[in-house]
């Protein structure tokens, strides 16, 4: 039931899925919803990104607050984009994909997760390490 439900909002809340490169949930503020990747990181709050400071990666516009974390992306993007391409961690393990809000997050072993809502990520820290395993085995295979 939980799947149907999931499936059924990704339909409704992505926007644009840049499919041609590797997937990433993006909204027309970029992806994260325009939110700086690196400040979850950096002051560990998600911070609005800026049109100053923007920089294509697997086909979405990532925005930063600064041009020193638009340095930081670029010289590793993978060390700060979010996983499972900022779709929400908590559906990619149940087999499926949702869309996220920048206030879900965490960060677990040097990674970026994101969840769909507050509430969803209650259900996701309920078994973190279980959900990653089953989000891992289930990334990419899950877009299809």
């Amino acid at each position: 039931m939980l799947r149907s439900i999931l499936g059924l909002l990704s339909l409704l809340f992505v926007p644009l899925a840049f499919a041609a490169e590797a997937p990433v949930f993006a909204t027309d503020d970029g992806a994260i919803r325009g939110y700086d990747a690196v400040a979850y990181f950096t002051i560990g709050e998600p911070t609005r990104g800026s049109d100053k400071f923007t920089t294509r990666w697997q086909g979405a516009t990532y925005k930063f607050a600064s041009a020193a974390n638009l340095a930081l992306f670029e010289a590793k993007p993978e060390a700060y984009a979010p996983q499972y391409g900022g779709y929400c961690a908590f559906a990619v393990a149940k087999g499926a994909t949702a869309g996220t809000v920048a206030e879900a997050w965490s960060i677990v072993d040097g990674k970026l997760y994101l969840n769909y809502s507050l509430a969803v990520q209650q259900r996701w820290r309920k078994d973190v390490p279980g959900h990653i395993r089953m989000a891992d085995r289930n990334w990419p295979a899950v877009l299809d």
